[in-house]
């Protein structure tokens, strides 16, 4: 069947790259800008902006201001002869910015320095008075003009489903969680996302892996009658601590770990679970002067009891590994559990203090004195052992919207099924072609098996399908490379649903993309914000947010266990979840984008607080706080970023400071010159003392190819040095006072957290321009290029009246004609740009 299954998608990849559908060519209609009386959060207070003065006539003309550049920027660092940064201004002309995209491309770049306030760097000779403003503000009205006459909309390629869009689209289809990476190969980034088409070219070896995901899930979804026996291990990782009730697990338990789990069939299971060892081989915990018992849960309901022989060792028949009797359950998704009865509960007299690692070394596991509890490893599921049938799930319901009472009523009702989800899952109406070869597998499955097989079968092709895996926008009839066209209705509601919520269209966008009202620019604000009104639009924070502010690297540090016991995997979880929340809010209450860099509020749940010094706190729930202070305004303040940008025994200025030059301002440090030593390699102590890192930091700089991106970077990170690895806030570091002093490249003195935020907001324009880049990048599925740059100021600018509220960025790019239309790639693709 599978080798079917193959030859069709080859075939269907095939057929797709070269089909072409009748889209609507007439021009986009400008769009207007949305006001809606429901946004009635009070307002930010707007700050100063010199996008607020761009409209004010230069006192310099463009040959006054073309010497400039050759003056100062040409004559020192960007000459033929030095050409810094790879680059070469002793030909710059500013009336000449647009002539060519190479020009607008350099102008770009002076416009980004200039803006952040980067360039001259420290130390240079600058003009005086505002000179370098009008300069920024010529080239931006210079190419911005050019780009209002001849729009740039840029090109793509197909995009195709990621992992996580593949879950919600599987999710919105056959209402089933599943694992997509238990399949599918990990996703590459480009430009801070996992959605950008340029990198997401298939292969051999990924159409196989989704073919075995349509083969598993079709399985799932419907059911398996004659399943046969197979395992699914769950880990509990190492950094996870198992003192308190895991997530899912029933109330009195503690440790272990919960998961859901779809049974193929009903039938009887085996729950198996492993325990930890201390080096020698005997049970972790074994010194505990009591025997544990493991309870297994399948949807809260206690089907097994596991007892725990404190003395086993993997040295035993059964190494270390118990499992339960045959347990039977019903075919479907069931939330099963591994967990420890809990045998006591609070403070206990131990030689030290109890730490929130549970397990930060497995040799304490057998120490005297020091309060230890057996831990769980894993937890295996395996069956189905005798097999009955399938019971009814919310997957069967979903599929089987018809049931045929007779072998002539079969064939109708196997249309009408596949019609629904073909459609659904193509996100279009599904065309005579498809239904038909769809039906041909529906036909071969029968054969084999009957109505529900058949289905089965047409349900993986269609999983299967190049129409489901890929998003290719069709083309126009006649379209030549480099011609513009708008994009169609359909593939409109498609780049809409996965931007805002990383998911397939809802029915009321497809049917406003069905009735070709959706290209209307006050019908797509209106869907724009009915989707930002549902909770499905979170998916802003934990996709796009997290990736953009890079939350996943926080998987990557695992702070060193003696200085660091208290850190465990919970505690991580919990840092990026408030930042996750925090953004969400922003969007939920249309806060200003400015607020994620000042508010003075988060969302921490006991653990969280605790960590923090919060008092008042209680339960895994999150909830919204005020800070005490101002230590933690914004993101900077988040343990999420702080712990990120640290290495595992100390913490990292360097990293601190490029990750705010380069996620925050967008205009990151450039790579250090190949024989620069690391700074792990300087001293680590002089004349018997330890050094801190800004000893360290120091010594470091002192190389002079160092100290001219450093005296960029430094003083950013050394602001937020009172943060430790784990974002705890402390006054010491190797028992020496910190000194985080330092020079803002601007000349602004700052040495805190406040301070830093102060001298950022100061400067609005590139913190507002860096974040609605990333924003439109994600939105569109594509690296932003030079000639988004205008429609990028566009946006800031027409956000501006508002507060910048955040619901203004996203209307701004949705609006925008990068969204709403494409160029057909080709040859004059590549070398377009403001003319």
């Amino acid at each position: 069947m599978k080798l079917a299954i193959v030859a069709a998608v080859a075939a269907g990849t095939i057929a797709l790259a070269s089909t072409v559908r009748t889209v609507d060519s007439t021009p986009v209609p400008p769009a207007r800008p949305a006001v809606d009386a429901s946004d009635s959060v009070p307002p930010a207070r707007p700050h100063a902006s010199s996008g607020a003065r761009r409209g004010r006539a230069p006192a310099l003309s463009n040959a006054a201001l073309t010497q400039v550049v050759r003056q100062t920027c040409a004559g020192s660092c960007h000459s033929e002869q030095r050409k810094l940064g790879n680059l070469s201004l002793e030909g710059f002309d500013v009336a000449a910015v647009t002539r060519t995209p190479a020009n607008a491309e350099v102008a770009e770049k002076m416009i980004n320095k200039l803006r952040t306030g980067m360039m001259p760097p420290p130390g240079r000779r600058r003009p005086g008075g505002d000179t370098l403003h009008v300069l920024a503000t010529t080239l931006e009205s210079i190419i911005d003009r050019a780009a209002a006459l001849n729009p740039e909309p840029g090109a793509r390629t197909f995009q195709r489903l990621n992992q996580a869009e593949y879950e919600r689209s599987i999710r919105a289809l056959l209402d089933l969680d599943v694992n997509a990476a238990a399949w599918l190969p990990l996703d590459t980034k480009s430009a801070n996302f996992d959605n950008i088409a340029d990198v997401q070219l298939p292969s051999a070896t990924l159409l196989d892996a989704y073919l075995d995901a349509a083969s598993e899930i079709s399985r799932l979804a419907v059911g398996d009658p004659k399943a046969g026996v197979t395992s699914a291990t769950y880990k509990l990782p190492r950094l996870a601590s198992q003192w308190d009730q895991a997530e899912g697990a029933p109330i009195g338990t503690r440790g272990g770990l919960s998961a859901v789990h779809t049974f193929p069939a009903d039938g009887e299971y085996v729950f198996a679970v492993s325990l930890h060892a201390i080096p020698t081989g005997q049970l972790f915990g074994s010194d505990a002067p009591f025997d544990e018992r493991i309870e297994i849960s399948v949807d809260g309901q206690r089907v097994g009891m596991i007892d725990v022989d404190r003395w086993m060792s993997q040295a035993d028949p059964n190494n270390m590994e118990l499992k339960t009797k045959p347990v039977p359950v019903r075919a479907g998704p069931h939330r099963v559990a591994a967990a420890f009865v809990r045998t006591f509960e609070g403070p206990v007299n131990d030689n030290i203090a109890q730490i929130g690692h549970s397990i930060a070394d497995t040799q304490i596991g057998s120490e005297l004195g020091i309060t230890n509890v057996a831990h769980l490893r894993d937890m295996t599921v395996t069956g189905p052992y005798n097999p009955t049938g399938v019971s009814e799930t919310a997957s069967r319901r979903k599929i089987f919207t018809c049931r045929p009472t007779s072998p002539d009523e079969e064939r109708p009702c196997a249309e009408r099924i596949l019609n629904s989800l073909g459609s659904a899952a193509y996100r279009r109406p599904l065309q005579a072609r498809d239904l038909k070869g769809l039906m041909a597998f529906y036909d071969q499955g029968r054969v084999e098996g009957g109505f529900e097989l058949g289905v089965r079968t047409a349900l993986e092709a269609i999983l299967a399908s190049p129409h489901f895996i890929f998003r290719m926008e069709e083309l126009p009839p006649g379209a030549k490379p480099g011609q513009r066209y708008p994009v169609s209705a359909t593939d409109l509601a498609s780049r809409l649903s996965f931007f805002l919520w990383g998911a397939p269209p809802d029915e009321p966008l497809v049917a406003a993309a069905r009735s070709g009202s959706l290209t209307d620019p006050l019908v797509l604000a209106a869907q724009t914000r009915r989707l930002l009104a549902d909770p499905r639009s979170e998916a802003l924070a934990t996709r796009f947010a997290a990736q953009w502010l890079r939350l996943q690297d926080i998987e990557k540090v695992h702070p060193d266990a003696l200085q660091f016991p208290d850190f465990h995997q919970q505690l991580a979880e919990a840092m990026r979840r408030e930042t996750e929340l925090f953004f969400y809010s922003l969007v939920r209450e249309n806060r200003s984008v400015l607020d994620l860099y000042a508010a003075n509020y988060t969302y921490v749940n006991e653990e969280l607080a605790r960590h923090y010094g919060i008092p008042g706190v209680a339960g895994p729930e999150f909830r919204k706080v005020p800070y005490p202070d101002d230590r933690r305004h914004g993101v900077l303040g988040h343990a999420s970023v702080l712990t990120l940008t640290s290495h595992a025994n100390r913490t990292s200025p360097v990293l601190r400071g490029k990750w705010v030059m380069e996620v925050l301002l967008g205009s990151p440090p450039p790579p250090p010159p190949p024989d620069v030593p690391d700074l792990d390699k300087s001293a680590e102590a002089r004349e018997g003392r330890l050094l801190t890192t800004r000893e360290r930091m120091e010594l470091h700089r002192s190389n002079a190819s160092c100290r001219s991106c450093h005296q960029f970077i430094d003083p950013i990170g050394l602001a937020l040095d009172n943060f430790d690895v784990t974002g705890r806030w402390r006054l010491r570091e190797n028992g020496n006072p910190l000194d985080t002093r330092g020079d803002f490249y601007d000349g602004t003195a700052i040495s805190t957290p406040a301070e830093l935020k102060a001298v950022l907001l100061k400067r609005p324009e590139p913190l507002l321009r860096s974040f609605t880049q990333n924003l439109m990048a994600y939105a569109l599925g594509r690296r932003i290029e030079y000639f988004d740059q205008p429609a990028i100021r566009r946006i800031t600018a027409g956000a501006a009246a508002g507060g910048y509220r955040i619901n203004d960025f996203i209307l701004g790019v949705v609006l925008s004609d990068a969204f709403r239309m494409r160029r057909v790639a080709g040859p004059q693709a590549a070398s377009s740009g403001p003319q």
